[in-house]
C-alpha cells in the first residue's frame, strides 16, 4: 500500500488558515526559487512543484505565495505517520509526505485491504484535516501508480490478475524513475506506453540500455522485487541549500559544505549509522547538475571525515559558471559498531569527542546555539549562515 498526501505544504496552509481555502497557494517566495507545492487550485493554472517562482507568478498572478513552514510540516508528518504505524505492521516512510505499508497477511485482523485503506484515510482526515490518495497493489511500484491515479483523495486497488491491462495503457511517463531523456529515446523507438515494450525480448532492451533496459522490461511485466523498508532503513543522508546569489567563490561554497557535513554528520550519529560512500552535489546557474563521489576505506559519521571527503571532491572541480546550489550526501550504510581499534587514532578519537560534545549543545540548547569558527569567513556572517531557510536535510 501506497500513502501520499495531497498537495501536502499547500493543503495544511489552507487547513490552518480557512481565508486559504479555495484560492491558488504555492509555497515558494523567492523569485530565484522553484515552488516546493502548490495547492490544486494553483495547478489548474498549470503551476506544478519543482517549478521557478517567476514563471509561476506569470501563470497566476493572484495566487497567494508563502514562504512555507518546515517545522509545522514536519509536525504533521510525525502525526500522519503515527497514524499509519498504528494501522500497519510494517510502515517504509518515503519522504515527508508519503509512505509504503506491507499489509500482508493483517486481513484477519483488518479485514480486506481496501476496508484498511478507507479506515486509514479516515483517520488522517479526522486527526488532521488533510486528504490523502491511497493505491493498494502487489508491489511498491505499482502501489505508487495507484495512489497516484486518482487524486485527490483517491483510493485505487490494482489486483494481481489486473496487472496486465493495467499496465498496457500505461504511458511511459507514469513509471517512476523514468526521466524525460529516457522517454526521448523511447519515442524515437516508437515506444510511447508500457505494452510497446513488450514487442521486443527482453535481450533487446539490456543490448539497447543495459541496467537500465531491464528495469524497464521488468516494470512493463510489472515486477518490482523491492522490499517496504521500516524507518531507519533510508539509503542515504543529505543536506542542500540554494544560495541567494550565484558564487564561484571556493571559500564561500567551502563554508556550506562544513554546515551540511555537520547536519549530516548528527543526523548519522542519531541513528548509529555509518557510511562509506560520500557525495557533492553541484548545481549551476544554468540548472545543469554535477554529481561526484568517493568510497572510503572505512565507514564514518565523522564531520571532519565528511567535510574533508567534499572538499576533496570541490578542490578536482574546475569551477567555470557559478554554483547555484550545493549538497553533501553521505550513502552505502552500515551498522555501528562498537569495537576497539588495534591501533588508536588520535586525531580520530578527538574528533568524536568534538562531534559528541557539539551534538550535546544542540541537542539541549537548539541546533542554531553553536558553530565551528570555519563555517563563518567572519562573525557578522554567523548570524546570516545560521538564519538559512532553504536546506533539506536527512534520509532520502
Amino acid at each position: 500500500m501506497h500513502v501520499d498526501m495531497d498537495a501536502f505544504f499547500a493543503s495544511i496552509e489552507q487547513a490552518d488558515n480557512p481565508d486559504l481555502r479555495g484560492k491558488p497557494v504555492v509555497i515558494g517566495q523567492s523569485l530565484r526559487g522553484v515552488a516546493s507545492a502548490a495547492s490544486y487550485e494553483a495547478r489548474r493554472y498549470g503551476i506544478h512543484s519543482a517549478m521557478p517562482i517567476v514563471q509561476a507568478r506569470k501563470l497566476c498572478p493572484h495566487a497567494v505565495f508563502l514562504p512555507g513552514r518546515m517545522a509545522r510540516y514536519k509536525e504533521v508528518s510525525h502525526q500522519i505517520m503515527g497514524i499509519i504505524h498504528s494501522l500497519c505492521p510494517v510502515v517504509e516512510q518515503a519522504s515527508v509526505d508519503e509512505a509504503y505499508a506491507d499489509i500482508t497477511g493483517t486481513g484477519r485482523i483488518s479485514g480486506p485491504p481496501e476496508v484498511l485503506a478507507r479506515r486509514l484515510k479516515e483517520k488522517i482526515s479526522t486527526g488532521t484535516g488533510l486528504t490523502c490518495s491511497v493505491g493498494i497493489a502487489p508491489n511498491k511500484f505499482l502501489a505508487k501508480i495507484a495512489s497516484d491515479w486518482n487524486k485527490p483523495d483517491g483510493l485505487t486497488v490494482i489486483l494481481p490478475e489486473e496487472v496486465p491491462s493495467f499496465l498496457s495503457r500505461l504511458p511511459l511517463s507514469k513509471i517512476p524513475g523514468v526521466g524525460h531523456r529516457t522517454l526521448e529515446e523511447l519515442s524515437r523507438l516508437g515506444v510511447t506506453v508500457v505494452s510497446d515494450i513488450l514487442r521486443h525480448p527482453r535481450q533487446f532492451w539490456i543490448d539497447r540500455f543495459g541496467k537500465r533496459g531491464l528495469f524497464l522490461h521488468d516494470r512493463a511485466l510489472g515486477i518490482d522485487h523491492s522490499p517496504v523498508e521500516p524507518e531507519g532503513d533510508s539509503k542515504s543522508c543529505s543536506a542542500e541549500n540554494t544560495f541567494s546569489q550565484d558564487t564561484l567563490d571556493p571559500e564561500i561554497l567551502k563554508r556550506w559544505l562544513l554546515i551540511q557535513a555537520e547536519r549530516v554528520g548528527r543526523k548519522l550519529r542519531s541513528t548509529r549509522k555509518k557510511g562509506t560512500c560520500i557525495s557533492l552535489k553541484l548545481k549551476f546557474n544554468d540548472f545543469a547538475v554535477l554529481t561526484k563521489a568517493v568510497s572510503l576505506h572505512e565507514p564514518t559519521h565523522r564531520t571532519r571525515d565528511i567535510f574533508n571527503a567534499t572538499c576533496a571532491l570541490l578542490a578536482e572541480q574546475r569551477l567555470v559558471k557559478p554554483v547555484r546550489l550545493i549538497g553533501t550526501c553521505v550513502s552505502n550504510f552500515r551498522a555501528e559498531q562498537h569495537r576497539l581499534p588495534l591501533f588508536p587514532d588520535a586525531e580520530s578519537a578527538k574528533q568524536d569527542l568534538l562531534d559528541q560534545a557539539i551534538d550535546q549543545i544542540r541537542d539541549r540548547f537548539g541546533s542554531r546555539s553553536i558553530l565551528r569558527a570555519e563555517a563563518a569567513a567572519t562573525p557578522e556572517s554567523v548570524q546570516d549562515l545560521l538564519s538559512k531557510k532553504n536546506c533539506k536535510s536527512g534520509g532520502k
